[in-house]
């Protein structure tokens, strides 16, 4: 018997293009497949004694004989290739209209509003690296104390200050006054706290990160778990991706491997129910940047770390791998691409080597965690359970 499901998030781990990728401006893109193609020493045994070059289209990758994980791919049905849609398709909704985006920047009505609330001008307004608009802005946004407010392909409202200009406290409440603003007609998915510090030629963003997202609009497979008694535990930026929603405990984490170290801390607690880690560094710090090198070494990283999560297993337990979207480092400019997820299913219980193939919607692992721990579906996705148990 399962009675603890975790779900470990490799943010933007891609691996390869979804059939209407070109659709979305995204034609040939392979986060996982470029990222070992820049390189003959791409160390990740881990992910590949597990499976991951046995999954098909895998092909940069060599298979394993014996995979020691059950594995597969999944098609992203939703309309969006950005983290909500993603980790609200996981958890078992479908978004049919995409979050509204901005690709001209904000509005003048919504600028104009947010400057009134906050008694601060406003620096940008554009689509814009988070990195490179540090660059071109962080003087002048530390010389005149204004907000870089910028977007992305993403329907996000972002904004970035320097932590010894606008302090936390104020960053993040210019952050709630936003959320409060773009609901309705101007609603966007996230608003995103990017607090930053350092001198010119040197700035770097901080872990003070925050996510201001809007509610799901259904429940979600967290929903059913927490309303069944069962503990959902959040590592990450999970607790802000589906705004508190279904979660009982959470913590952010300063990087990757924060994220590692407080799986593995939870995974030592005895609690029945769901762990849901996202480790956001591959997309933030290295997809977006485009940084090829940077994003091999965290996933090797990572890699490395996987025997212990393992080890902190209990029989009971169940390691499901994916991603939420690509976001291919060797593509043109700085936004997620539209890509198959990998899927590797762990555990004393599974069926080593099984092949689930490509389902059809990441909400077949919702379908499948409701299915193991006997709560109910939401509407969408079809179980694998019996595929690997």
């Amino acid at each position: 018997m399962i009675n603890r499901v975790v779900l470990f998030v490799l943010d933007s781990v891609g691996i390869g293009a979804l059939p209407d990728a070109e659709k979305f401006g995204d034609v040939g893109v392979n986060t996982l497949g470029n990222i070992a193609k820049s390189t003959d020493d791409f160390k990740i045994p881990n992910l590949k004694k597990m499976g991951i070059g046995n999954i098909e289209g895998v092909d940069a990758i060599e298979a394993t004989e014996k995979p020691i994980a059950a594995f597969g791919r999944s098609l992203e049905a939703s309309n969006g290739k950005d983290t909500t849609t993603g980790h609200w398709e996981i958890a078992g909704l479908y978004i049919e209209q995409p979050f509204k985006t901005y690709p001209d920047g904000f509005p003048k009505h919504i600028i104009d509003e947010f400057e009134k609330k906050t008694g601060r001008k406003v620096l940008c307004n554009k689509p814009a690296s988070g990195t490179v608009v540090l660059d071109e802005l962080g003087e002048e946004h530390v010389r005149t104390g204004n907000p870089i407010v910028y977007t992305s392909a993403d329907s996000v409202f972002q904004i970035a200050a320097h932590e010894e200009v606008i302090p936390l406290e104020e960053l993040y409440n210019m952050c709630q006054i936003a959320r409060e603003m773009l609901m309705g007609e101007d609603q966007v998915a996230r608003v995103i706290a990017r607090s930053f510090v350092g001198t010119p030629g040197n700035y770097q963003r901080t872990s003070n990160r925050r996510d201001y997202s809007i509610k799901p609009y259904d429940k979600t497979v967290l929903d059913f778990a927490k309303e069944a008694g069962l503990e959902v535990k959040a590592v990450g930026k999970i607790v802000d991706i589906y705004d508190g929603e279904g979660i009982t405990e959470d913590v952010h984490t300063k990087d990757n491997m924060d994220g590692v170290d407080q799986t593995i801390k939870y995974l030592k607690e005895s609690f029945e129910g769901i762990l849901f880690t996202n480790l956001v560094d591959f997309d933030a710090k290295y997809g977006h940047r485009r940084d090829v090198a940077g994003y091999r070494k965290a996933l090797e990283e990572v890699d490395a770390r996987l025997p212990e999560i393992m080890s902190s297993m209990k029989a009971s337990d169940l390691l499901i791998i994916l991603a939420d979207h690509g976001n291919d480092p060797a593509y043109i400019g700085s936004d997620h691409t539209r890509e198959y997820i990998p899927i590797l299913i762990y555990g004393e219980q599974v069926k080593a080597g099984a092949n689930i193939g490509t389902r059809k919607t990441f909400a077949d692992v919702a379908a499948t965690v409701s299915d193991i721990l006997n709560i109910p579906a939401t509407p969408y996705g079809m179980s694998f359970k019996s595929e690997i148990l």
